[in-house]
């Protein structure tokens, strides 16, 4: 029976729009886009296959316009430990990061890095949000992670929450007696633990006394 003024079809209308919707989602996975800070918080809850993957930086992670430094040089500036991130795309070459609804590019710079663009985001973006770890610190040490700087009596979670990940080039790696880190392409310096706490900075002394929170 078919009702006055309305057209046969439209009885179809749900029914359609149901087998559109099936399809989409047939097609392949959810692109999940960051479009706002405000948002971000409930997109990065979101977990799609493929090559997207969600989660939030494992530290201060440095930067140059649209660039994330895999090299981590201290001096540029940086975006703050904790934000959610969304990797959008992974190949040989490089990566596209989504923060803060900025795409920013992976490209590791082979004349100071080894790792590849999975490699790099395997630590740089990580599941958990370590941002309530941090709020247990002590004042001093959560003030120096936040400043980006370090300070005597951090252990090695707690640098690497501040200025990143070091350059480790031997054979025991993250548990070496030294850490190398790079303030520039050029100009390296050092952090060196004793019982696994940061003992002493070595380096330039203008680089040493910028890195030093006080």
């Amino acid at each position: 029976m078919l009702v006055k003024g309305r057209s046969p079809y439209s009885r179809l209308a749900p029914i359609l729009a149901t087998v559109a919707l099936l399809s989409a989602c047939a097609s392949g996975p959810t692109t999940v886009e960051i479009k706002s800070e405000q948002n971000a918080s409930e997109a990065i809850q979101l977990r799609s296959t493929g090559r997207v993957r969600s989660g939030y930086a494992c530290c201060n992670l440095r930067y140059s316009d649209n660039q994330l430094s895999d090299a981590n040089y201290v001096q540029l500036p940086f975006i703050p430990l904790g934000t959610p991130a969304l990797i959008r795309e992974i190949d040989v070459g490089q990566a596209i990061v989504e923060i803060n609804g900025k795409q920013m590019l992976v490209r590791p710079d082979k004349a100071q890095t080894m790792v590849t663009p999975a490699q790099w985001l395997e630590q740089a973006v990580q599941a958990d949000d370590p941002r309530p770890k941090l709020d247990n610190f002590p004042a001093g040490v959560r003030a120096a992670v936040q400043s980006g700087r370090v300070i005597k009596g951090m252990t090695r979670e707690q640098v690497i929450m501040a200025i990143g990940y070091p350059q480790v080039s031997d054979k025991k790696g993250l548990e070496a007696a030294s850490w190398r880190y790079l303030w520039s392409g050029f100009v390296p310096f050092y952090i060196h633990w004793t019982r696994d706490k940061l003992s002493r900075i070595t380096g330039h002394s203008e680089i040493v006394n910028q890195m030093t929170y006080k």
